[in-house]
């Protein structure tokens, strides 16, 4: 036979079970005695929790324990929402800045065509914004090595796109049979972005010089 409920010990009380999931203390969850005050339109200083209390109602807004672990422990008058919005964005963006960098590769062949060229710049430019590096190489295949200097010059055309929004952290170099350049996310280089454009512009005279059959 099944024991009979038991009768509520007290009235069920929803604002109580909402205050004890709160990540604050505030207003009449304070029960310090004396708190240090801080907030807007407020002379900071040590006050008793309940004038604090009074203050805090004058202005329509919470009395908010922001440093529990203080002595007094600290709060800050101010609308409890709002201050969860601010603690919120707070967080985002140190987590936004905190963000691990990835190396993001791109690949290449001595003979990429503009389309294929164009598709890849659009995509390293993206990386690159999202504060991820980037790593660009030109694999050579078999007799394809004869072409470094095509490979080269692809690359600079390459750092050349991407000087706005990419530092070239070094000049082209072989590793095996591909040829690579790193580039990290940057703000403005734009004087090194303008050596880099001349390099690239005596490159491709050199290149068209050497293409030029002699008589």
């Amino acid at each position: 036979m099944a024991f009979p409920p038991r009768p509520p010990r007290g009235a069920f009380n929803p604002r109580f079970k909402k205050e004890q999931q709160q990540e604050h203390r505030t207003n009449y969850m304070i029960k310090v005695a004396e708190v240090r005050l801080v907030g807007e339109n407020v002379e900071p200083g040590i006050f008793a929790t309940a004038d604090a209390l009074k203050i805090s109602q004058a202005q329509q807004l919470d009395l908010v324990e922001i440093s529990p672990g203080a002595n007094p422990p600290v709060c800050k008058i101010i609308d409890y929402n709002k201050f969860l919005y601010e603690e919120k964005k707070k967080k985002k963006e140190m987590k936004a800045k905190s963000k691990t960098s990835e190396v993001k590769e791109i690949r290449f062949t001595p003979n990429t065509d503009d389309h294929d060229f164009e598709f890849k710049v659009k995509h390293a430019e993206k990386f690159l914004s999202d504060g991820d590096k980037v790593k660009a190489h030109v694999q050579f295949k078999g007799r394809a090595i004869m072409f470094k200097e095509r490979g080269e010059l692809l690359l600079l055309k390459f750092a050349d796109r991407l000087k706005d929004v990419g530092a070239l952290e070094g000049l082209p170099k072989m590793e095996g049979k591909r040829m690579l350049v790193m580039f990290a996310p940057k703000a403005q280089q734009k004087k090194k972005g303008s050596e880099l454009g001349k390099l690239v512009e005596k490159k491709t005279e050199d290149d068209s010089k050497s293409a030029t059959p002699q008589e």
